[in-house]
């Protein structure tokens, strides 16, 4: 007896857990194991490929001193333990980015690009909260930009270091775009517009598997004569069902008879 109220308490927890609303359960978000992946330089490599290393690296050069002044413009704690994070970071993307450069002999810059200059200068020339608005927002748009780049490259490489690169790139701007967003200051509605879906190019044919009036013998002359056939197996249906329950009914009749007398 015990053993079965054992059993039916486990299965009465079972089914609570089961039946609890989604945001009560853990979610176990998986991280991809970056062993299962090959890194001896092996594959073709594409222009696209090339340029994805070099932007990599360009992100580095602007945002690891970006991050440094967060520490000395910024009034908001939370602001300079984000630039902090980040910085420390994109130095570690950095040492991983330039070691797949020199495996494929991939030429990197080391300055940042015009636009990015820009943006230094930008939060060069700012303070307290003036800085934290253009940090935020101009890296949270830098990342915005890079990622779907990087879903792109990984997706689509040929070759396992660029490939392995762009899966260790994709965990630290989604790492970086999450620390952003939680300063709570990310202007979304300056963020660019994502597209809307591209129309399909291609569609089956309507009904495809049905067949048309001609093919199923129903078109043309003979549909008269298909029809007065229908009709006339319908007759017989009818009549037929109508004789065999005239038939049975006595039967039914007399067995519940005998058992009441009974």
């Amino acid at each position: 007896m015990f053993g079965w109220r054992r059993l039916w308490s486990a299965a009465l927890l079972t089914a609570g857990l089961i039946l609890l609303p989604d945001g009560a359960q853990a979610a176990d978000v998986p991280v991809p194991p970056e062993n299962l992946l090959i890194d001896k330089g092996r594959g073709d490599i594409s222009a696209a490929d090339r340029d994805f290393v070099v932007k990599v690296r360009l992100a580095g050069l602007w945002e690891i001193p970006a991050g440094e002044m967060a520490q000395d413009k910024s009034d908001s704690t939370r602001i300079k333990k984000i630039g902090r994070s980040i910085a420390d970071q994109h130095s570690e993307l950095d040492q991983l980015t330039r070691d797949a450069a020199e495996k494929l002999k991939i030429k990197l810059p080391n300055e940042p690009n015009e636009d990015q200059q820009g943006w230094l200068d930008e939060m060069e020339e700012s303070e307290g909260p003036d800085f934290d608005g253009i940090y935020i927002d101009r890296l949270r748009a830098a990342h915005g930009k890079i990622f779907p780049a990087i879903a792109a490259i990984r997706a689509g490489t040929r070759n396992d270091t660029v490939r392995k690169l762009a899966q260790q790139a994709n965990q630290f701007v989604m790492t970086h775009m999450t620390l952003l967003e939680s300063s709570n200051i990310v202007d979304y509605e300056a963020l660019p517009t994502v597209p809307p879906p591209a129309a399909a190019t291609s569609k089956a044919p309507a009904a495809a598997t049905v067949l048309s009036a001609d093919e199923s013998g129903l078109g043309g002359s003979n549909t008269p004569l298909l029809l007065a056939a229908l009709a006339g197996g319908l007759a017989v249906g009818v009549v037929a069902t109508r004789q065999i329950l005239v038939n049975r009914r006595p039967a039914y009749r007399s067995r519940r008879t005998r058992y009441y007398a009974d």
